[in-house]
């Protein structure tokens, strides 16, 4: 696992030994990548199951301002770390490590203009923190939500319209826009990458 562009371009990346990870395949993340590329200048960025810290390491070496990563396990957070710091991002990224909710209770006055949710697949995980992303307010106006899950069918959310989806292999790639940046616009739920 390697970042693919940007200021940390090429740097090789740790991943949380086990089971209990499972790190978004390169493949998915160029997919991904690709699509919000001309997104990433500047933007505050949450992953909320960090993993290894791969997606928002990504983002920041392509332009974001700052990201916080959480992450609920000691071990995956050691490894979050020590990507951060391999990479050079000390300065703008923050580990969390707790489980999502007492992420968000800490996060309770901040918006992020994108947000990664890959939480385990057998879980409804997913469900329940898109929900509570959106209808807590932690998403900007113009804010983007990118959710990697391994169902049939494209996530949805009263708070926000369908801008993208694909799948690779069992994984399944929604992003979905604040509804609020849409307002007025025609839909992009028809699109794929």
């Amino acid at each position: 696992m390697r970042v693919i562009t940007g200021r940390a371009r090429g740097t090789l990346l740790q991943t949380p030994e086990g089971k209990d990870t499972r790190p978004t395949s390169d493949r998915a993340k160029e997919g991904i990548f690709n699509i919000l590329q001309n997104e990433m200048s500047g933007k505050r960025v949450l992953d909320l199951f960090g993993g290894s810290g791969q997606l928002a390491i990504e983002a920041l070496s392509r332009g974001a301002e700052s990201a916080v990563i959480c992450d609920s396990s000691p071990k995956a957070c050691k490894v979050i770390r020590s990507n951060v710091q391999k990479t050079g991002f000390s300065d703008s990224a923050t580990v969390l490590e707790c489980d999502w909710k007492t992420a968000l209770k800490k996060l309770s006055d901040k918006k992020f203009d994108i947000v990664f949710l890959d939480p385990p697949y057998a879980s409804e995980l997913l469900k329940m923190s898109l929900f509570r992303i959106f209808d807590g307010g932690f998403v900007s106006e113009n804010g983007i939500v990118v959710c990697e899950s391994d169902g049939e069918e494209p996530l949805s959310n009263s708070h926000a319209n369908l801008f993208r989806f694909a799948k690779y292999g069992r994984a399944k790639i929604t992003i979905l826009k604040n509804k609020k940046a849409e307002d007025g616009n025609e839909s992009d739920s028809d699109r794929q990458f």
